[in-house]
């Protein structure tokens, strides 16, 4: 069964929340969704995508320019960093949270930031969907949930089936960079990533922090914790 049909599966790698905005984040919402949310053909559930959804995200942005995808951008902290740190790429945010969407928005207006579209949906299955093979400059996953029991480790986002796809949608030399404060996970995702043919360590081991990515709320809550955060980069081999 090709890659990109496997990853479309119940198993999903979040918990649903409630979807109740707050008033700024309605406001956010209805001030920018027409221009920066991109809406896809949903799939059985409410955040999966039909295997049938297509975008053409040079005609989305209006401009080609090399395309970058972070899957689970939460309340857009990381996105927006990122956004103005590199103006001269289109930059797209997965998330199955409309209000975190919803605060996205706000952010990114607020900072002024416009070379970024947002999708509401499963990354994973938005991944497989609409971007195509090579099409992908970099993929960033940064503290995906870790799914502590051992039980629910079927939902980490980082496992075979997704490292395959990753490797198939980057371009060749494209980077997927990727962040936890778990060290099961982050040992779990250097055994899978080794593992995948696809893709190359871009260093011996663990990789430096990423200079562009921001520490946000959670990251800080995790190292106040005690806990270590690791890095990783792996590119298209």
């Amino acid at each position: 069964m090709p890659v990109d049909q496997r990853i479309h599966r119940d198993v999903v790698s979040y918990v649903r929340r409630s979807g109740r905005m707050n008033e700024s984040q309605q406001r956010a919402w209805d001030a920018h969704r027409d221009a920066w949310v991109v809406a896809l053909p949903a799939g059985e559930r409410e955040t999966s995508v039909a295997s049938h959804a297509t975008v053409d995200w040079t005609a989305v942005f209006g401009r080609e320019a090399p395309l970058k995808v972070e899957i689970g951008s939460g309340t857009g902290h990381a996105i927006t960093a990122l956004a103005e740190a590199m103006p001269e790429a289109n930059l797209v945010a997965f998330e199955v949270f409309t209000p975190a969407v919803a605060s996205t928005l706000g952010r990114l207006a607020r900072h002024g930031v416009g070379n970024v579209r947002l999708v509401v949906a499963d990354g994973a299955q938005a991944l497989a969907s609409v971007v195509g093979e090579g099409e992908l400059s970099e993929l960033w996953t940064f503290f995906p949930d870790p799914w502590h029991k051992a039980r629910h480790h079927k939902r980490r986002l980082v496992g075979p089936a997704f490292a395959a796809l990753v490797a198939s949608r980057l371009a060749p030399g494209g980077v997927w960079r990727l962040a936890t404060d778990w060290d099961d996970y982050a040992e779990a995702m250097r055994e899978v990533l080794d593992a995948e043919p696809g893709l190359v360590n871009c260093h011996d081991g663990w990789a430096p922090r990423f200079a562009a990515r921001p520490v946000t709320k959670y990251e800080r809550r995790g190292l106040e914790a005690g806990r270590t955060i690791h890095d990783l980069a792996y590119r298209r081999a």
